[in-house]
């Protein structure tokens, strides 16, 4: 910034409601004149999200804006719903945020990094700097919304024109809101997480705003607006200023500015409303505006069929503050026998003042039986379900010689103590079966272990004498394990073989050893794939840790189909494991994200990783999340591995 703002606070339209958009764009185009570079882009960038609300007319001082380093760079580290690291900018927006606060409260303003204006001084140096920041994302959210909590905490430094300390002040602020995860195929981003950093930067300004308005305008002089025709005098700057209570504040009169967005989500996200089902109306609600919302209450309409299911259609918010938000759900559970057929939901916010309101948002869906329904409910579950038994052909002149496949499946054990995995041989065959055919690898190059087979002594031959000679360096290495694994309390994981028990540690096979052997394998990937039960051992089983599948290095990355200490399903409707029967559908095609005719292991890793856990729930009421180690990102050379190759989709 180049040098002082005037102020339009001698404007009456600033304090006329109907004039609310006019200023707005008029204060845009006259704080980019002089701003005249990144400041202008900086405070334009501010208007088009939610506005600060005008809490009073501008100070009269003159102010020197310093931020800090801690807050310019500012990032939050998080992990998105893919399990991929990913960085969030949080001062930008920051910076631009308060910035445009600053204008709103203060005559002049201008940055640190720019000379005042001839013959002027500034009245007030104010440094900001950020203290603290987090941010943590819950995993096991319902449907597409995951809890987030946001914490920040900033602090700030007022001096006088002497560099007199005026006022230290901290400002913290903690949202809990959920993350919208986007609507592609992926589902890996969150739609809102830029909109959750700006509210709050909205929320920390008006912190900064009350807390400068209380130490320069302790009297309340410039808490309205002036009367047209007249503007309150300036006081004289005082050499100290004492740091009286924070003052209430005084909102302007005018529209309240209501605006929300609503949602329906459905168990399974496939937009239709089954039998049996959960169904969400999600409202997230703003007052964009320069005045209290009073009386707010969201009201649901529709077919009845459809809106006798929830138990309240009308839901009070009450008050709402200019710049708060709020979110609020319907609930709804479907009756398994309710008739197929069209249905519309209309979500309509009011108000006790009547002006202003949003305009009503529709909605069209299909509802269709489930459960015990009969032939609809059949047909929906061959739908969901197809089946993955028939191998699909092998494409013409597709081969891959350098990949190698380790296919494990013990379902029944000699100690007959140990619990059996129903379909864990025939899912071993069958993933061998996918690969050969559509993996292109060599019948030469697969390896098959089922049952008494496969006792410890054969899984460590394989892995120590079969593979080691095979490769080069340009060899793809995957190994495929279904069946059961235990768990001591220290976390330390063993593979139950085929002669294996429960009892202790004698014939089993320690997971580090497996992981340490792959990683000296000589190839340039190597995947290891596990479906089964993951067992307690020991007498402190109740304490057991999480299972160490993360232990080892090297270019090994592992596709778990559970997460901590859990049973993968076997449902009898599948006759396979749930994740290998979506591992099956992904390498098939359905994992093709880009519809290349390619599916990778980032696709799949992604694809499976998505589809277990929805279907776990909706479909069988239980939790079940796959996990990846190390985390895939897009960029990531192993994310770009084919495994697959089918025929590319329009």
């Amino acid at each position: 910034m180049t040098g002082a703002r005037p102020t339009a606070a001698s404007d009456p339209a600033i304090a006329q409601p109907g004039g609310s958009l006019r200023i707005v764009t008029l204060l845009t185009l006259l704080l980019c004149l002089a701003a005249a570079g990144t400041g202008c882009q900086k405070i334009s960038k501010a208007f088009t999200k939610t506005p600060i609300p005008s809490l009073g007319n501008p100070l009269p001082y003159t102010v020197k804006m310093e931020f800090d380093p801690t807050l310019t760079k500012a990032r939050l580290q998080y992990t998105n719903a893919c399990n991929s690291p990913q960085e969030l900018l949080v001062g930008d927006d920051l910076e631009s945020t308060l910035l445009q606060a600053a204008h709103q409260t203060f005559k002049a303003v201008y940055f640190s990094t720019q000379s005042p204006p001839s013959g002027t001084n500034p009245d007030l140096t104010i440094r900001i700097g950020l203290l603290q920041s987090g941010l943590e994302i819950q995993t096991d959210g319902v449907y597409d919304r995951l809890p987030a909590d946001l914490t920040l905490e900033l602090g700030t430094v007022f001096r006088d024109s002497t560099g007199k300390l005026v006022s230290e002040k901290n400002f913290p602020i903690r949202r809990q809101e959920k993350l919208i995860l986007e609507p592609t195929q992926h589902r890996c981003a969150y739609m809102n997480s830029e909109s959750l950093i700006h509210d709050a930067s909205v929320s920390l300004s008006i912190q900064f705003i009350k807390h400068a308005r209380a130490l320069l305008d302790p009297d309340g002089q410039y808490a309205v607006a002036a009367a047209p025709g007249g503007q309150p005098a300036a006081p004289d700057v005082p050499e100290v200023i004492p740091t009286p209570p924070p003052a209430p504040v005084q909102t302007q009169p005018g529209a309240s500015g209501l605006s929300f967005k609503a949602t329906v989500l459905d168990e399974n996200s496939n937009a239709i409303l089954e039998g049996g089902e959960r169904v969400k109306v999600r409202v997230d609600l703003v007052n964009a505006g320069r005045t209290a919302a009073r009386d707010v209450a969201v009201t649901l309409t529709g077919t009845p069929a459809l809106l006798g299911q929830f138990p309240a259609t009308t839901l009070p918010v009450g008050l709402l503050q200019p710049g708060e938000s709020r979110s609020l759900e319907f609930v709804a559970t479907i009756p398994p026998a309710l008739p197929a057929q069209q249905a519309q939901l209309q979500v309509a916010v009011t108000d006790a003042s009547g002006v202003g309101a949003p305009a009503p948002q529709s909605f069209t869906t299909s509802l269709r039986a489930g459960g015990a329904a009969g032939t609809a409910a059949a047909a929906g579950a061959a739908m969901l379900f197809p089946d993955v038994d028939q191998v699909p052909g092998s494409p013409a002149g597709f081969q891959h010689p350098q990949t190698h496949v380790l296919a494990i499946g013990i379902g029944s054990y000699r100690d007959p103590l140990v619990p059996a995995r129903k379909f864990a041989a025939q899912d071993a065959e069958l993933v061998a079966a996918y690969f050969k055919a559509i993996g292109g690898v060599p019948a030469s190059n697969v390896r098959i272990l089922q049952d008494r087979k496969a006792l410890r002594p054969d899984i460590e031959e394989a892995i120590l004498d079969w593979l080691p000679p095979r490769l080069t360096t340009d060899s793809v290495v995957i190994v495929y394990f279904a069946g059961q694994a235990l768990v001591a309390p220290g976390g330390e994981t063993f593979l139950l073989p085929y002669e294996g028990g429960t009892a202790s540690t004698t014939r089993l096979y320690p997971l580090k050893d497996l992981q340490a052997a792959l990683a000296k394998l000589k190839a340039q990937q190597v995947v290891l794939i596990f479906d089964g039960a993951l067992l307690r051992l020991g007498k402190d089983a109740n304490k057991a840790k999480a299972p160490q599948w993360d232990a080892g290095g090297g270019t090994l990355v592992r596709l778990i189909g559970t997460s901590g200490l859990q049973s993968g399903l076997e449902p009898d409707q599948l006759k396979h494991g749930l994740f290998t029967y979506y591992l099956l559908r992904g390498l098939k095609g359905d994992a093709d994200a880009n519809r290349d005719g390619e599916v990778t292991l980032g696709e799949l890793a992604t694809y499976v990783r998505q589809t277990v856990p929805a279907t776990a729930k909706s479909q069988f009421k239980q939790d079940q999340r796959p996990s990846v180690f190390p985390a895939l990102t897009q960029t990531s050379k192993a994310a770009s591995v084919p495994l697959a190759r089918t025929a590319a989709r329009p």
